[in-house]
């Protein structure tokens, strides 16, 4: 008998894979991710502030939340080769800390890849991700594409889904409902407020990040999947958890707008190519959009994440979310 993951031709669209253990969101649990990812958002540090701003306890890091739900759902992908994108991941209730997620991973869509000579086959499944709270409240729905290799090696699934339009039916959070009672006015007041800016500005954050602590932070949010564990998984050299660049990448975004408040949701994450231990990662900010909002603005923001380790600096992450500003 062998514990392991499922193969791409042992899943059908329809399929739910039981749950992760829940995980409560603990000071102990937001201080260990803050040493690995950094976090600069305010709200989620300082308990008056917070209470200031939203008339309640203090939030987990948005950084926290996804990577707990992303890790938890790796249920579904601990054998995965890559993970490829995530799309529309949205808040619909922002976690305090004290508050217990549990999350659901369901197959939505699968396509074989094409074969190719010296390779092993693979396929793309795109997996739909559902996060509650304990009291069964929605908090994340977000669908993530992993490319899994076949048990079969010469096996054909048929399987040609559209992957590429995971997603496509995603809601966008409700503002008004998750951030609509907070008082930005507060926050402004608390820090060296917001850059003027404008749509189509670019902001190359000074200084990169190194890598850091990478299975520990697969270890810390569930993550199961054996390339962030296993070198020989890996074919030789650990994969970085996707979700370390992006907290990485929030964590710059926040150094160059200290007025960032939180983080809405994302339009589409893209992995664009392989991340490892002891990379030091540069970012870029552009800004997509800008609304006002009372007492400060909702902003789409584009971060482009490069490695210093790549071949002149390649960029590793293409990341389009949405922010809240003060």
């Amino acid at each position: 008998m062998r514990a392991e993951g499922p193969f791409f031709d042992e899943l059908t669209v329809g399929q739910v894979f039981p749950p992760a253990p829940g995980l409560t969101l603990t000071d102990g649990l937001a201080a260990a991710h803050q040493a690995i990812v950094g976090n600069r958002l305010a709200l989620s540090l300082d308990g008056e502030l917070a209470r200031a701003v939203t008339g309640g306890d203090r939030p987990a890091s948005p950084a926290l939340v996804w990577d707990v739900a992303i890790g938890q759902s790796t249920v579904a992908t601990r054998n995965v080769k890559a993970n490829l994108f995530y799309r529309g991941l949205w808040f619909r209730r922002v976690p305090v800390i004290g508050d217990t997620l549990r999350t659901s991973t369901a197959v939505a869509a699968l396509r074989q890849n094409r074969s190719r000579p010296g390779r092993a086959p693979t396929g793309l499944a795109a997996l739909r991700i559902t996060t509650v709270d304990q009291q069964n409240r929605p908090v994340l729905d977000f669908w993530r594409g992993a490319m899994l290799p076949l048990r079969d090696p010469a096996g054909s699934t048929g399987h040609d889904d559209d992957v590429g339009r995971a997603g496509a039916e995603a809601r966008e959070a409700d503002l008004a409902g998750l951030t609509g009672s907070w008082n930005l006015e507060a926050f402004a007041g608390s820090g060296p407020g917001a850059p003027a800016l404008a749509p189509g500005d670019v902001i190359e954050v000074a200084g990169g990040d190194v890598v850091s602590s990478a299975p520990e932070l697969a270890r810390l949010t569930l993550n199961v999947a054996q390339v962030h564990h296993d070198a020989a998984a890996a074919g030789g050299s650990r994969l970085v958890y996707g979700g370390h660049t992006i907290g990485l990448a929030l964590t710059q975004a926040a150094r160059a707008l200290p007025s960032l408040v939180t983080v809405a949701g994302w339009h589409s994450c893209d992995h664009l190519a392989p991340v490892r231990e002891g990379d030091t990662l540069h970012s870029t900010i552009e800004v997509e959009s800008l609304a006002p909002r009372p007492g400060g603005a909702v902003a789409g923001l584009r971060s482009r994440v490069f490695s210093s380790a790549a071949p002149g600096a390649e960029q590793v992450l293409d990341w389009r979310f949405v922010a809240i500003l003060a």
